[in-house]
């Protein structure tokens, strides 16, 4: 809807994408704030996260979406969209990594105890028994633990407001590149239909999805992963760095290979490189130097599945462009779906997660966990992502545009507005005759 929303936008003195982020910035920092925020009510406290939650990434996608569509504003260059692409994820990457240390070493400072497993205790009183520890728990660590994540977010919101400026003052939209304005007014579910329908997309889409899936399901448990499984309690922060400073410091790496050898070769090459480093994780015993060198290689692959899916969609759009040539400012819908996958699968991650640690008795806070869990974890950091990148280059394997093809829809692109442009000099030329 944001996309749709962004496309039917009148031009501004700031663009036509700039006031989205614009005025979404300022509501966004404060429900990130107040998401943080432990409230003195009794109840309604579910209410309270869920509606600051929902707000908070709806806000975050009125950013992200015409914030990702800009590359399609900003030149008509394939060449200029691909580097501005790879310079945008390089520093994405570089905020998740400045992300995890500031909130890892802030609230990291505040000791907070483990609970000794409710199984020593017995399976019949393990609740009692787990009640009686949180009991126990000392109220002061909580307090400390709560301001910790407060001064946590204050330091976030004031890099989110630092960085919507920069964007703001240091980066200009160009009303001639973007050719938003439709010839005919279209619908939301026209423009829905039409972008949906593109065969190319899907299938870019589909691969994006399941290569998502995956690194997500692998970033959000290696935590746990490296805690109860491998026994690295104390490491696992620094194993997460080592993963997105990996992935930062390649995704320059993998855009000099992409035009090199190809999008599609190095969507194959890259992401596939984690398979190998994924499977000995599992397998070999459990050793601190093995999971640092499975962490950088990870690191890697990320770079690759951040960098090369949204390298891959300004040539789906132009293409798109080719097959519909009066059909304009759809721009922002293909970017939105995008945006929305990302959530989508954060969500699915989240969901298979939860429930499958649940199922195999996860307990909160544990200092150690049953077997199930142990094999769950190692479930969720290899088997599954192993098998969904496996999925997902399958489907980029069908995945229709080559070099070949992005050059022939170049020139195509290059003849269709120069043949406009012409056109347009001798309407106005004939036009000046009849005055």
């Amino acid at each position: 809807m944001v996309g749709f929303f962004i496309s039917k936008t009148s031009w501004t003195r700031f663009g036509r994408l700039m006031p989205w982020i614009m005025f979404s910035t300022p509501f966004a920092i404060i429900s990130y704030f107040l998401i943080w925020f432990v409230p003195d009510i009794s109840t309604g406290q579910v209410m309270w996260y869920l509606v600051f939650y929902c707000a908070f990434q709806t806000l975050v996608t009125c950013f992200h979406v015409p914030y990702s569509a800009l590359t399609m504003f900003i030149s008509r260059e394939q060449s200029e969209r691909d580097s501005a692409t790879a310079y945008r994820m390089t520093v994405e990457v570089l905020g998740t990594v400045l992300g995890t240390a500031i909130q890892g070493q802030i609230v990291g400072k505040v000791d907070t105890p483990c609970v000794g497993s409710p199984f020593f205790f017995g399976l019949t009183n393990s609740s009692v028994a787990m009640e009686e520890l949180n009991m126990t728990h000392d109220t002061g660590s909580l307090t400390d633990t709560r301001n910790a994540y407060m001064i946590a977010a204050g330091v976030i919101g004031g890099l989110y407001i630092l960085c919507a400026l920069i964007l703001l003052l240091g980066v200009k939209e160009r009303r001639e590149a973007s050719e938003l304005q439709s010839d005919e007014p279209v619908s939301f579910f026209q423009g829905l239909k039409l972008v949906m329908n593109h065969g190319p997309y899907i299938k870019l889409i589909a691969g994006f999805l399941f290569t998502s899936l995956a690194f997500m399901l692998l970033e959000g448990n290696f935590a746990l992963f490296c805690t109860y499984t491998l026994g690295f309690r104390n490491e696992f922060q620094n194993i997460l760095l080592a993963i997105m400073l990996s992935a930062t410091l390649t995704i320059p790496f993998w855009q000099w290979f992409l035009t090199r050898f190809g999008k599609k070769t190095a969507v194959y090459v890259g992401i596939s490189s984690a398979i190998p480093f994924l499977i000995a994780v599992v397998v070999l015993d459990s050793n601190l130097f093995v999971t640092y060198v499975v962490a950088v290689a990870a690191g890697i692959s990320v770079a690759a599945a951040f960098l090369l899916p949204w390298s891959m969609l300004p040539d789906v759009i132009d293409d798109f462009k080719l097959q519909h040539p009066s059909s304009h400012g759809h721009e922002a819908i293909f970017f939105s779906f995008y945006v929305f996958f990302t959530k989508f699968t954060a969500g699915v991650s989240l969901g298979i997660s939860t429930l499958s640690l649940d199922f195999a008795g996860y307990q909160t806070r544990g200092c150690s966990q049953p077997g199930q869990v142990n094999f769950t974890l190692k479930m969720l950091v290899s088997a599954v992502p192993v098998g969904l990148i496996l999925l997902s280059l399958l489907l980029f394997k069908l995945y229709p545009i080559d070099e070949e093809k992005r050059s022939k829809n170049k020139k195509a692109l290059q003849d269709l507005r120069e043949e406009s442009n012409s056109s347009s000099e001798s309407d106005n030329t004939e036009l000046a005759s009849i005055v």
